[in-house]
């Protein structure tokens, strides 16, 4: 059990130290998009991806004008959820699905 709480420790010292929270994003916020994240992102209920396009647009305007959020704002490790992680792993099994068959 102590094991897992240092995991977790240096989980939440490496996400703060990522600097990507400071700014109000999410983890799947930082995602490149490749083929498969444009896929699941047009998939996203329109709420999920209008809160992913502000966070976004909120994220470059602080960082042309090299800011960051007030504290109290910061994307807390707790409270970021892989809001595109379900879309993505659909999108992909669908794809390696559709590799495989194409391979018959």
């Amino acid at each position: 059990a102590g094991g897992g709480r240092m995991i977790d420790r240096i989980r939440k010292w490496y996400y703060n130290a990522a600097g990507f929270n400071k700014l109000g994003l999410m983890r799947d916020d930082t995602l490149h998009e490749d083929d498969d994240v444009k896929e699941a992102l047009k998939r996203l209920p329109e709420h999920l991806y209008n809160e992913r396009v502000f966070r976004i647009k909120r994220a470059l305007d602080l960082s042309l004008k090299h800011q960051i959020l007030p504290k109290d704002q910061w994307t807390k490790y707790e409270e970021d959820q892989p809001y595109l992680e379900p879309y993505l792993k659909e999108v992909i099994r669908e794809r390696h699905e559709r590799e495989a068959w194409n391979k018959k």
